[in-house]
């Protein structure tokens, strides 16, 4: 039998020369879909991770001004404002007043009264992000204890109290 041109497509091709069928394509397009899935599920939501970052730095700073209200004696008030926050009583600039991130807010206006005496009543604030106000995050203390972060869980809890 002759041999045949290199573009033979005839009966007598070898199977290896064959190409893929539709099931083995539709099977990898599922496979690396599934993949593809994983990857973005295992991927830190941005807007939570600020979040939280943002909740620890005001936990940080909240406890910062109650130390230096104890400290001078000088009443302590946190306040939140249109343009971030203040502390009224200390010196200005001596503690930032504005949020590090832009997607972080308050969930409602809030006042605390950080000092000068070493024991407050109960403080809370309440975060929020500005793509999703189900996510909450609650800066709060006893009034003894510094300033924690309730886990997100938590903090829908006391947020309902």
């Amino acid at each position: 039998m002759p041999t045949s041109a290199a573009g033979d497509t005839g009966p007598h091709r070898p199977r290896s020369l064959a190409g893929f069928t539709l099931l083995e394509l539709m099977l990898v397009i599922a496979i690396v879909a599934v993949v593809v899935a994983g990857v973005s599920f295992a991927l830190p939501d941005p807007h939570h991770t600020a979040l939280a970052r943002e909740a620890d730095r005001m936990a940080a700073l909240l406890d910062a001004a109650r130390t230096r209200s104890q400290a001078s004696g000088v009443p302590v008030r946190f306040r939140t404002t249109d343009q971030g926050f203040s502390f009224d009583g200390l010196p200005a600039g001596s503690l930032p007043s504005e949020w590090s991130s832009a997607v972080v807010r308050p969930a409602e206006p809030t006042e605390l009264t950080l000092g000068p005496d070493p024991i407050i009543g109960p403080q809370q604030l309440r975060l929020v992000t500005a793509a999703s106000e189900r996510r909450i995050l609650v800066v709060r203390t006893d009034g003894v204890r510094p300033f924690v972060v309730l886990p997100p869980e938590e903090g829908v809890a006391a947020a309902r109290r």
